[in-house]
């Protein structure tokens, strides 16, 4: 695009499809704060059990992770609106059920029905998303939109945990999944008013198997050197980090002595670091490449994940979870922005389906392993060896690809010139 069509443009702010999105999208994420914090609250309200959290966490992440292989096949194959509104009623019926049936008592038994299919249908909508991005703005304003979406997300969860804190004190965090589950209902609104661009379909493609369509999004991967890198290093980032959270509300309330209204407290200005880092991200990469963004922001996360579980007062806890979260949002919009820079828009769900379900699929075997440690041998000890793991990640990532990547990819660049789909 010329740069006099660049700057004849309205800002991104103005787009009305753009903003209706935006909006809804904001909405949704402030309800899903409430179940981020609620959900394991109710597990250890009920049991009192770290593992049950952990165990919890790792059957929904590998709902997810089987969602995932699929999900891109569906969101390439079929309408991505209406495939993110489906995924929005199931939500919706789903968590609804949760403090309905918690009004006989507590009924562990129904989140681990519950939340994998949530989490599956989750999957599904947010690799929907995360390709409606490419069918919303032109490719030129990418980085710019997930940075405002993600900054927007971010300030909706700053509010989110804080209500969800209060809410979990005053009526039980039951209730506050209920909040969640009418979030769902606000977003499917909001998606029924806008309309994406057309996704150019390749007809051969469309008519492969489900299989052979996986894994064409995996060869994608696989034959990018950039790409293939990072979902190598992101998958042992995503097992060392994937039960962060479980770990951090255990550490609050059970050695800091916290409520679950100080837990919401933390969660919820911590936050304000996923916002930090989704202003930051693409002046960042425009400066420093986005080699040196990423490999830098994940060092910064590791030493972060360490200092959470040796700090001793609630305020140190708060601002190493901010700076972790900061650059969590840096790493993850620059590796979000790249795959959709790059990807063939007839490829998209199926690349960032083989991306998402390949580093997931550690997650909830590392869910397990950390919960369970952290309830054997202390939350300290888990969180200063999680830390290290991340830290060698980022110290990884300079021996590969990721290192010399600049900071606009181009096809003409090296390691990011567009892979052929095809077997």
């Amino acid at each position: 695009m010329s740069r006099s069509a660049t700057a004849g443009r309205a800002p991104l702010w103005r787009d009305r499809t753009f903003g209706t999105y935006w909006v809804a999208q904001s909405l949704s994420a402030a309800g899903d704060s409430f179940a981020y914090l609620a959900v394991p609250l109710l597990v250890l309200q009920a049991t009192g059990s770290v593992a049950q959290m952990g165990l919890l966490t790792a059957v929904a992440g590998a709902a997810s992770v089987v969602a995932g292989i699929f999900g891109g096949v569906l969101v390439d194959r079929y309408d991505r609106r209406t495939l993110m509104i489906v995924a929005d009623l199931i939500r919706l019926v789903l968590y609804g059920l949760v403090p309905l049936a918690w009004l006989a008592g507590p009924q562990v038994w129904l989140l681990f029905v519950v939340l994998p299919i949530c989490e599956a249908a989750g999957m599904l909508f947010q690799v929907a998303a995360v390709t409606a991005v490419r069918n919303l703005v032109d490719r030129d304003r990418i980085t710019e939109a997930n940075g405002r979406l993600q900054a927007t997300y971010a300030a909706a969860a700053v509010l989110g945990p804080l209500l969800a804190g209060v809410v979990a004190a005053r009526f039980g965090p039951a209730t506050a999944i209920a909040v969640n589950a009418a979030s769902f209902a606000l977003s499917a609104a909001g998606l029924r008013l806008i309309r994406l661009r057309p996704v150019q379909l390749d007809e051969a493609v469309a008519r492969q198997r489900p299989l052979a369509e996986f894994l064409a999004g995996a060869r994608f991967l696989w034959r990018q050197p950039v790409l293939r890198a990072l979902t190598v290093l992101l998958s042992v980032f995503i097992f060392l980090t994937y039960g962060f959270v479980d770990v951090l509300i255990y550490h609050v309330t059970h050695d800091l002595g916290g409520s679950e209204g100080t837990v919401g407290t933390v969660l919820g200005l911590a936050a304000l670091g996923t916002v930090a880092g989704a202003l930051l991200v693409a002046p960042l990469r425009r400066r420093r490449g986005f080699g040196a963004t990423w490999i830098g922001a994940h060092a910064i996360c590791g030493f972060a994940v360490a200092g959470v579980g040796i700090a001793t007062s609630v305020p140190a806890v708060t601002a190493l979870t901010a700076v972790y979260l900061c650059c969590l949002s840096v790493g993850g919009i620059c590796s979000m922005s790249l795959r959709q820079e790059i990807t063939p828009d007839y490829l998209l769900g199926r690349v960032t389906s083989a991306f998402w379900s390949t580093h997931y699929a550690l997650g909830p075997a590392g869910a397990v392993v950390l919960t369970w440690a952290a309830g054997r041998h202390g939350a300290p000890t888990v969180t200063l060896v999680a830390g290290a793991g991340c830290l060698l990640v980022a110290v990884a990532g300079l021996f590969t690809p990721i290192r010399r990547a600049g900071a606009e990819p181009a096809a003409a660049q090296p390691g990011l010139r567009p892979a052929p789909a095809g077997g």
